[in-house]
């Protein structure tokens, strides 16, 4: 995934003749169950010899949050406590009227912008 944000900011980069690329700004879900820690040491690695070399990388995480086409309810996801499982795990069902929801937020990666110089 972190090879894929920088193609597609040294992509956009070229489009505006930049000389040096100063910081990269991404959007993250939390569903996307991408670690951060592991996208910004990659991201280290592969600018290292780019336009990119020496930008910093902020990433806003975004938790999740569903809507249910039944009741019209949207909001965050509930978590189901599970002992089995060891940890909260996410249940895609409506809090107000236990039917199936959509996920509408926390599955994205996107660049939301990139500070550059031309």
């Amino acid at each position: 995934m972190t090879t894929q944000i920088v193609q597609a900011v040294l992509n956009e980069v070229k489009k505006h003749n930049a000389k040096k690329v100063k910081e990269v700004h991404v959007i993250i879900g939390k569903l996307t169950y991408l670690g951060v820690d592991q996208i910004r040491f990659a991201y280290k690695i592969l600018i290292e010899d780019t336009i990119l070399k020496g930008s910093k990388l902020f990433i806003e995480e975004r938790g999740g949050k569903i809507k249910c086409p039944n009741c019209k309810y949207k909001g965050n996801i509930p978590l189901k406590d599970d002992p089995a499982y060891h940890i909260p795990i996410p249940t895609l069902l409506c809090p107000e009227c236990n039917k199936a929801a959509n996920i509408v937020e926390g599955k994205e990666c996107t660049i939301k912008s990139i500070k550059m110089v031309k």
